[in-house]
């Protein structure tokens, strides 16, 4: 396992995070103790969380694994806050009121008495943004956090909320966590400048494309069985309907099978080795339902492309922008030669 800092911070974590959101669903607790002792056990320290995942048992499982494990001192351990959490209007949101209790139930359900990263889990467009990170300052103050990171933010989102940080002179945020993988890239365009400008550290969720990339799905016949797709085939952002019809999706699947069979690594190993040397990132976050996944995933701790695989890859993957802002004249036009003139 290797390790980077925790974006601008001076915490350090590998650069493979164990993501629970299958925990108390797909992963009964045996099994996501299980993974825990083998994420450990390789070296693995981010362990990630939400006080929505599962309706909050994900949040108990870890905790009742903290309580028997000797690896507390060793975790950094991060969770969010921001969905609902009950039927009430103040039961959403990022709300002084609704964080301060939602951070609270967290910290009980993981059995601590304060988390090492609490996340804003998506932008709130009521709860004005100075309410907001105001709380993360104070939770900082208060020793129950000790960092403050966002999850799903836009590009201006994040640069508004770091401008108001920096004016207020409160503690800076240290992450952010989006989707990203090499059929998601258009992040690049504005959130990871973003993300770099404010020495953010990014966080991948759904590294593997809802499980395109590890080459399980046919793009011909329609996917059954015990998986996401095959008890769910429209089943949210790599709905199956819609990407088995999308050549872009087939050329980077095919990009990633070649070089995979190349090397003799899985699929799955070549699209995390892929997306842990993009610029800012700092931890992919792994999901696995099971062992074997986890193990798999684990094995591209060590892997890295070489820079004519990277190549290939970024061309297949490439979601191609519009010639401007985003595409090659747009590129050319943040850039000058430092000699200037018109030569």
């Amino acid at each position: 396992m290797e390790y980077r800092t925790l974006g601008n911070s001076g915490a350090v974590v590998s650069t493979y995070a164990l993501g629970t959101m299958t925990f108390g669903n797909e992963t009964d607790e045996a099994g996501a103790h299980a993974q825990l002792d083998r994420y450990v056990e390789v070296g693995g320290t981010l362990i990630d969380t939400a006080d929505v995942y599962t309706a909050g048992v994900s949040e108990e499982i870890i905790g009742h694994w903290l309580a028997k494990s000797s690896a507390r001192d060793n975790v950094v351990l991060a969770t969010k806050g921001r969905f609902p959490t009950g039927d009430s209007p103040n039961d959403v949101g990022t709300s002084r009121r609704h964080l301060r209790r939602a951070l609270d139930a967290s910290l009980k359900r993981l059995g601590v008495d304060h988390v090492d990263l609490y996340q804003l889990h998506a932008w709130d467009p009521i709860t004005p943004l100075q309410e907001t990170l105001s709380f993360l300052e104070d939770a900082v103050r208060d020793g129950k956090i000790a960092y403050g990171g966002l999850s799903n933010f836009t590009g201006w989102q994040l640069q508004k909320a770091c401008d108001l940080i920096d004016r207020q002179g409160w503690s800076p945020l240290v992450t952010l966590q989006p989707q990203y993988n090499l059929l998601v890239r258009e992040i690049e365009w504005e959130i990871v400048p973003a993300a770099l400008e404010n020495k953010l550290g990014l966080l991948p969720w759904s590294p593997l494309g809802g499980g395109w990339l590890t080459g399980k799905y046919s793009f011909d016949e329609e996917p059954t069985g015990a998986t996401r797709l095959g008890e769910d085939p429209n089943r949210g952002v790599e709905s199956w309907h819609r990407r088995s019809k999308n050549q872009r999706v087939r050329d980077v699947v095919e990009a990633v099978r070649g070089i995979a069979e190349a090397r003799g690594s899985s699929m799955a190993q070549i699209a995390l080795a892929w997306l842990v040397d993009r610029p800012a990132i700092t931890s992919v976050i792994l999901g696995a339902r099971t062992m074997d996944q986890l193990n798999d995933n684990l094995a591209a701790a060590d892997l890295h492309l070489t820079d004519e695989e990277r190549a290939t890859l970024d061309q297949a993957s490439d979601p191609g922008a519009a010639d401007y802002p985003y595409g090659a004249p747009g590129l050319a036009q943040r850039d000058r030669p430092i000699s200037g003139g018109r030569s």
